[in-house]
């Protein structure tokens, strides 16, 4: 596995055109539309079905892959490390603030304190067998959905991001994200050279229009993830939306399609993630690419997301 830059903005370091053409990440060029691996622990008991997907997903394009060392308790990293050679130049991005709890209600835990984040760190190099993982995002508690931090893991940002200013100062990480934050906490973070932030926001959710401007702003990647919503009770999906449905419907496009569709066209630091085991679904998110929203389905959707943003549904 490489972090390498590749050789053309509009090229994969492999020669395969950029999947929803060239973003930036961290100082490093990357295609627009990535993958987040998290769904791939669904696979644990045919590990060759993921990493014949991994390569799939290279071939259409994919350069830019979001981690953590906590999905699968490691063993998503370890088909990572398997399925990307070197001269695939595959950017990872990773996450450090929780742990994996195999026993637990939830199967994850807590992971704030500083010695926690630097363990957290040395563990996903580990995994993965880089010298450097490109970006690592702090997935700070204090914004849902999901954990919440308590006790001795309610840390200070200022103390978490010494200790991931020093994990990059070391050569340890390349660049620092957020995860999860608030717009007060990003702005206190920018001090630090944030490259990416990474909150739950979707067409129907968006709440942090105000951070993701900042974002463009700053020139930040904005990688929204759960971009389909629906996820936890009382969370709206994407893909049940009337004006989506209408939308997909005169595009002759699905319905999750045309909700990332928007999102990669709505900023131009937005990078997708979406998440798949299912080869087929891959090869449909990597087709967004191509959408190209007419004005009645903008307007529609727009419509839908002003909705949200004044607090009517995120």
């Amino acid at each position: 596995m490489t972090t390498a830059g590749t050789p053309s903005s509009s090229l994969t370091a492999t020669g395969a055109p950029r999947a929803g053409g060239a973003g930036t990440i961290g100082g490093r060029t990357v295609s627009r539309i990535g993958y987040g691996a998290m769904q791939l622990e669904r696979l644990h008991g045919d590990r060759q079905a993921a990493i014949a997907l991994l390569r799939h997903a290279v071939a259409l394009g994919v350069d830019h892959v979001d981690t953590a060392q906590f999905y699968g308790d490691g063993f998503v990293n370890g088909l990572l490390r398997e399925a990307f050679r070197p001269e695939d130049g595959v950017v990872i991005v990773s996450k450090v603030g929780a742990d994996a709890d195999p026993g637990g209600a939830i199967g994850l835990r807590p992971a704030q304190r500083p010695e926690e984040l630097r363990a957290s760190v040395e563990d996903n190099l580990a995994a993965l067998g880089l010298d450097q993982i490109p970006v690592v995002n702090l997935r700070r508690l204090d914004a849902g959905p999901g954990l919440r931090a308590e006790g001795d893991q309610a840390v200070d940002l200022d103390d978490q991001l010494a200790t991931m200013s020093a994990l990059r100062d070391e050569g340890k990480i390349g660049g620092i994200g957020l995860s999860g934050v608030t717009l007060d906490g990003l702005r206190r973070a920018l001090r630090a050279g944030i490259v990416c932030v990474q909150n739950s926001y979707s067409v129907l959710s968006r709440g942090d229009e105000e951070m993701l401007r900042l974002c463009v702003d700053e020139r930040i990647a904005w990688t929204p993830f759960f971009p389909l919503g629906g996820l936890f009770p009382g969370s709206p999906k994407v893909i049940d939306d009337p004006a989506v449905v209408a939308a997909a419907r005169s595009l002759g496009r699905t319905p999750s399609q045309v909700g990332l569709a928007w999102l990669l066209h709505h900023t131009p630091n937005t990078l997708l993630i979406p998440g798949t085991t299912h080869p087929g679904h891959l090869e449909e998110n990597v087709a967004v690419g191509s959408i190209q929203l007419d004005d009645a389905a903008w307007a529609a959707l727009d419509a839908v997301g002003a909705r949200s943003a004044d607090g009517g549904l995120g």
